[in-house]
């Protein structure tokens, strides 16, 4: 018995010493971690995203069509663990409790929060990612998520600032900025005015205090260092062969004509006048033929993005509605950066405060220095005439001029920023999205959220049905269903 249990327990050491794989290692540097969330913080464009946001249209329904979706949301819990691991690393190889990766880490937490809040409504946050500790995590509330998303960036600020002060650069595997603390900081605060901006029906609220949360990082520059100019703009750099820009001549035969411009863009951008209509669109054909010129406004024409998919690919193939500018987006690997988070967007988020009244100072600059930092970003540097025009000219800090500056930033976004365009418009209506028609799907209708994922239903079935009757008063996981943000 005794020679038993001995060469038991030598089978069982001997075992787990073979199933211990010598080739994969149990510790990463936290800089490899970080460069994995770092590509999952990237929205790709001309994606379904880019459609449901109504910039371009597919007119060939055997790949993709223009309906809006009907299931769940991406969710980004997995990355979330990432940025846990990453912590823990940097920890391991005894940086400070304050280090880089940790301050980054505080503001990964709210940018992906945000992101998923912003998709379904309430998810869990107090009690996700404890592992087998906890399987069924409650719900929190989209307001508690949101209060917490202010208070990590605030967070991240804090601590950014502390390791600038020290001349930190542990920071290493930053595919953004290089491991530039300074843009960091500034792409911390810029984010956090997105954020408040999007709380524009919550401003009377005294818990999230938007206006003064607002007003106090704009009225300290040096506390709360925003972007100064697209050199900041947080984005994602295209140009190898192993990392090509969406659209590039590997394919353009698959999908240059397979896709077309939107009108919810391209009809605004022909309305205004603007020069970026060139940029990103060919002059449709019949206009051509009509004796209209690539140089005329009115020769470019983008379709309904709620158009049945047969009428609309019958109208493009009879060269009534532009096509995508084929010579920019497929003509190399590089494209144009993905920016995720930029200066435009932030100038015109300043300027739409401004005019609700939220801070101190001139809209109508800011307004203007987003419009021309968007130029920038295509080429174009001359954009005083633009500017001058009566339909362009900043109305003021009334309605009319809160329209210019939402519709403004509508076009800044074009291919970047993910959903941020979508989310404008259901917060706001501006501008006014195609629907209604069978392109749409939905019965017509532009969903107001996705639904949870099927694995919350099955696996955490009590705390996903309480926040669906909490949201909604009902257990119905309805895409229709309107999210506290955007509530009255």
């Amino acid at each position: 018995m005794l020679a038993a249990l001995i060469l038991a327990a030598e089978s069982c050491q001997k075992f787990d010493e073979l199933e211990a794989d010598p080739n994969r290692s149990t510790q990463v540097p936290p800089s490899l971690v970080l460069r994995g969330i770092l590509v999952d913080m990237n929205y790709a464009p001309w994606g379904d995203i880019s459609r449901w946001n109504q910039y371009w249209c597919s007119n060939y329904n055997y790949y993709e069509n223009n309906e809006y979706w009907t299931g769940s949301a991406d969710l980004r819990f997995t990355t979330l663990k990432n940025v846990i691991r990453m912590e823990e690393e940097a920890q391991r190889i005894n940086l400070p409790a304050v280090n880089a990766y940790s301050a980054l880490g505080k503001f990964f937490r709210a940018f992906f929060y945000y992101d998923m809040t912003m998709k379904v409504g309430d998810i869990p946050m107090n009690q996700a990612l404890l592992g087998a500790e906890n399987v069924a995590p409650a719900y929190d509330t989209q307001k508690d998520v949101l209060k917490q998303v202010l208070v990590w960036l605030d967070e991240a600020n804090t601590d950014l600032a502390a390791r600038i002060a020290a001349s930190d650069v542990s920071l290493e595997g930053d595919i953004y900025f290089g491991g530039d603390l300074r843009k960091w900081q500034k792409t911390v605060n810029s984010f956090k005015l997105r954020v408040l901006v999007q709380l524009s029906k919550k401003s009377a609220d005294a818990d999230l205090n938007v206006k003064g949360e607002f007003s106090k990082i704009l009225g300290n520059p040096t506390g709360y260092p925003l972007m100064e100019s697209n050199n900041d703009n947080l984005q994602f750099i295209y140009g190898s062969v192993f990392n090509k820009y969406p659209f590039n001549p590997d394919n353009f035969g698959f999908y240059a004509d397979r896709y077309n411009t939107a009108g919810t863009y391209i009809n605004t951008l022909a309305a205004l006048r603007d020069p970026r209509v060139y940029v990103v669109a060919e002059p449709a054909a019949a206009k051509l033929a009509a004796g209209y010129t690539a140089a005329d406004f009115e020769s470019y024409v983008g379709a309904p993005s709620d158009e049945g998919l047969d009428e609309m690919a019958t109208k493009v193939q009879a060269g009534e509605y532009s096509r995508i500018n084929k010579a920019r987006f497929f003509s190399n690997y590089v494209g144009e950066p993905g920016i995720q988070i930029g200066y435009p967007e932030l100038c015109l988020n300043i300027a739409e405060a401004i005019n609700r009244g939220w801070a101190t100072g001139n809209a109508g600059e800011w307004y203007n220095k987003g419009i021309t930092a968007s130029m920038e970003t295509y080429g174009i540097t001359d954009v005083a005439a633009y500017l001058a025009q009566s339909q362009v000219v900043y109305a003021g800090n009334n309605a009319s001029g809160l329209t210019q500056v939402l519709v403004q930033k509508y076009l800044a976004q074009a291919q970047h920023s993910g959903l941020e365009s979508y989310y404008t418009w259901r917060r706001t209506g501006v501008p006014t999205f195609a629907e209604g028609g069978p392109g749409t799907g939905n019965s017509g209708v532009i969903p107001r959220r996705f639904q949870y994922p099927t694995s919350e239903r099955d696996n955490n079935t009590d705390n996903y049905q309480a926040a669906l009757s909490r949201q909604f008063g009902n257990t119905t996981d309805n895409i229709n269903d309107k999210l506290w943000i955007e509530k009255d």
